[in-house]
């Protein structure tokens, strides 16, 4: 039978890291640099109790940290301003073969524009940053040093809770109103969205 390369990834648990770090001697490696020795009591780590988390406890790692984001995300843009309140549509999809990288549905609506337009859309938020195509697939190497991405995407049917979702392409070709790995960027963004209020609208455009 053939091993799943996923089998073999592993990731040492961080909380494990820091408790058994904590037993170690303040200046352990002082004492090295002071006298050459290497400290070896019983109360150093021992390299073999490691415990590495399995894929599944990645997957649900992931998925809690991309939900937790989501949360404060809409938080923030629910506490801007009263007349402005998105539902909670929280869900989350992790990258095939890639389960410390996903991405997160944070809410949606249906938005009124300035240009007399209606557009229904859908808000995600990613813990990496990559271009995105026509088909909605991420494509291109994830960037090493932007570690978030936030877009928006217009559809046909926003309420839907599926990765199957119609895009709507009236507005553009390939249907993302907007991309930005700036949270600023993408709160202002998703605000504008919410309201058709002249003075509401110039308020948010000076964030």
């Amino acid at each position: 039978m053939t091993m799943n390369p996923l089998d073999k990834l592993r990731q040492i648990d961080p909380a494990l890291v820091v408790k058994e770090a904590l037993k170690l001697p303040r200046a352990f490696h002082s004492e090295f640099l002071r006298t050459g020795r290497i400290l070896r009591g019983s109360d150093r780590w021992d390299a073999t109790e490691k415990r590495y988390l399995t894929q599944e406890e990645i997957l649900e790692r992931t998925g809690r940290q991309l939900e937790t984001a989501a949360e404060k995300t809409l938080e923030r843009l629910n506490g801007y301003h009263w007349a402005i309140q998105y539902p909670k549509l929280i869900f989350h999809r992790t990258l095939e073969n890639r389960p410390l990288l996903g991405y997160c549905h944070v809410t949606a609506g249906k938005s009124d524009l300035p240009t007399g337009e209606t557009v229904k859309w859908a808000f995600y938020l990613a813990n990496f940053h990559a271009d995105i195509d026509a088909e909605l697939k991420f494509i291109g190497k994830v960037s090493r040093e932007i570690n978030r991405m936030y877009f928006a995407i217009a559809v046909t049917n926003a309420e839907e809770r599926s990765p199957k979702m119609v895009v709507d392409r009236s507005l553009k070709p390939d249907g993302i109103l907007f991309r930005t790995h700036d949270p600023k960027a993408a709160l202002k963004n998703i605000l504008l969205l919410g309201t058709d209020n002249p003075r509401l609208r110039a308020r948010i455009l000076r964030l």
